[in-house]
């Protein structure tokens, strides 16, 4: 459930990412799909990492969100900025796909945590958040590692 206008767009932003996120995994790589898509994704979460922030400075608190948000913006970070400027940054299809798989990864531990924060009693909330969590990074951990070396070696340049 939205409660303000913020919330709104944090939900938009996130609807947004994980649609971008989840494209530009499903297809080919390179290419201007890959580009604007990938393009949407990152402004879809910054949008979303700082909405992240208002919230929960409204609040008062820094929390374990304030930290995972501030991680998921490493990750976006890490995989952005070396294909943006990739003739200085060696091994930069590397860090690329490394850092924005695992930031599409993160973005579906996050979405879990979510639903399951408005669909479970609270005393269930954390062990249910854990499993979910862990499942998620462990699928999206093995099928980083299974195709890295395939991408990576048919897209150097």
């Amino acid at each position: 459930m939205v409660h303000s206008t913020l919330g709104f767009v944090h939900l938009i932003a996130s609807l947004s990412a994980m649609l971008m996120g989840t494209i530009v995994i499903l297809n080919p790589k390179r290419g201007t799909l890959h580009k604007r898509m990938g393009y949407a994704y990152v402004l879809s979460m910054l949008v979303l990492n700082l909405t992240v922030f208002q919230i929960y400075h409204l609040f008062g608190r820094f929390g374990p969100f304030h930290w995972l948000a501030m991680l998921s913006l490493l990750c976006l970070f890490g995989g952005f900025i070396p294909a943006l400027i990739r003739r200085h940054v060696a091994n930069w299809l590397h860090w690329h796909y490394y850092f924005m798989t695992w930031s599409v990864a993160g973005l579906y531990a996050a979405f879990w945590a979510e639903l399951l924060t408005r669909t479970l009693p609270m005393g269930q909330f954390w062990p249910m958040v854990f499993v979910a969590t862990g499942i998620t990074m462990g699928i999206s951990s093995y099928l980083i590692r299974k195709h890295a070396s395939r991408l990576l070696a048919s897209h150097q340049g």
